[in-house]
């Protein structure tokens, strides 16, 4: 990644809880998988959250930070006994540094199928373009 690129959208990276502080919500905390695409309007992040619902689905934006938070329901009913149990329920978190390149008040947040759809528009004096030269 060329260091344009890298000026526009950081991930955050991992940080320990400090020993004084507890979680408020027992469970997992899981970071999702993240693809980001570019173009010249825009970039495009696709997070990986199956089991969460648009309810249980928070996007924060503060200070130049976008927060993604996601919980998964517990997938067994009381009464059910669990044989085998693969799938794991619990919060999914991730967090963004945005540049000044994206236009903060036209984020657009989708999600379909466990898969949470960000764009993030470009604002408009980065967008490249062609400037016209007229002759007399």
């Amino acid at each position: 990644m060329n260091e344009q690129k890298e000026k526009e959208l950081k991930v955050k990276g991992k940080q320990e809880v400090s020993g004084t502080s507890e979680p408020t919500r027992p469970g997992l905390v899981f970071t999702p998988d993240v693809d980001i695409f570019e173009t010249d309007l825009s970039l495009t992040l696709l997070a990986d959250m199956p089991g969460v619902t648009s309810d249980l689905l928070t996007v924060d934006l503060r200070d130049d930070t976008l927060t993604v938070t996601g919980r998964t329901p517990p997938s067994r009913r009381e009464q059910e006994k669990p044989l085998m149990m693969e799938f794991e329920t619990g919060t999914y978190y991730r967090q963004f540094s945005l540049s000044e390149i994206i236009d903060q008040q036209k984020i657009d947040a989708q999600l379909k199928n466990g898969v949470l759809r960000l764009t993030l528009p470009k604002v408009a004096k980065t967008v490249p373009r062609k400037i016209v030269v007229n002759t007399d």
